[in-house]
């Protein structure tokens, strides 16, 4: 069934957070699944590699389940997420703290720089977030997340791939093009969750003119995205 109904959006965004603070304690067993395993040992090597010496601003932590690896060569990481419950959880990993911040934002609403002030962060990271983001509002998150960063920034963003048999089913897709799943936690509640599974070409369409040396790399449960502003 397809809708086209705004406020059917507008829901849906206020409705995720409440979604991951609720699954804060059980989200990381996603990631538990053996075969799902060489493809996070091998994203988690990959972006150690591309944070070295940066200093980066994570939109949407949740966890950090990726921060262990993503923070060892960096310089400095600004950890951002709307929900203290997921960042409680990020805070109790094993971090160097003398570089890693962590800070309640909204991923749609970042203002992290005061008016004119030079942006401190040569990259950026999104890790399993993008595909939460609502077609209609892909360029514009992008934008503003290119706007708080310096020119020629590395910006890194990884996801889920979608695999038959594995990935939760798409239940229903509305008339923009956005899917929907839904999901169970533990405590028996049930939830319609936006999840979108980009393409390449899809992102080569949406920096166009604002990014070069766009780099994909498929896995197969898994997909990352590499790029520097221009």
């Amino acid at each position: 069934m397809a809708t086209s109904d705004p406020s059917a959006l507008r829901s849906q965004e206020e409705l995720m957070p409440r979604y991951y603070a609720q699954r804060a304690q059980e989200y990381e067993r996603v990631f538990d699944k053996p075969h799902r395993q060489a493809d996070i040992a091998t994203l988690k090597a990959w972006l150690q590699r591309q944070f070295a010496g940066r200093q980066v601003l994570e939109v949407a932590t949740g966890t950090g389940f990726w921060l262990p690896a993503a923070t060892a060569e960096a310089k400095r990481w600004q950890c951002t997420d709307l929900n203290p419950e997921v960042l409680a959880l990020a805070r109790a990993k094993p971090l160097d703290f003398a570089k890693v911040q962590l800070r309640l934002a909204d991923a749609y609403a970042l203002d992290l720089l005061a008016e004119g002030e030079p942006s401190p962060f040569d990259a950026a990271f999104a890790g399993l977030w993008f595909s939460h983001v609502p077609r209609s509002r892909q360029a514009s998150w992008l934008a503003q997340l290119h706007a708080q960063l310096q020119p020629g920034a590395r910006v890194v963003l990884i996801d889920n791939a979608y695999v038959e048999g594995d990935s939760t089913p798409i239940t229903r897709i509305d008339s923009e093009g956005n899917g929907y799943q839904l999901r169970t936690l533990s405590d028996g509640s049930t939830h319609e969750v936006l999840k979108n599974f980009p393409n390449e070409a899809e992102f080569r369409t949406l920096l166009a003119g604002c990014a070069q040396d766009i780099g994909w790399q498929p896995l197969t449960y898994f997909w990352a995205l590499s790029y520097t502003l221009n």
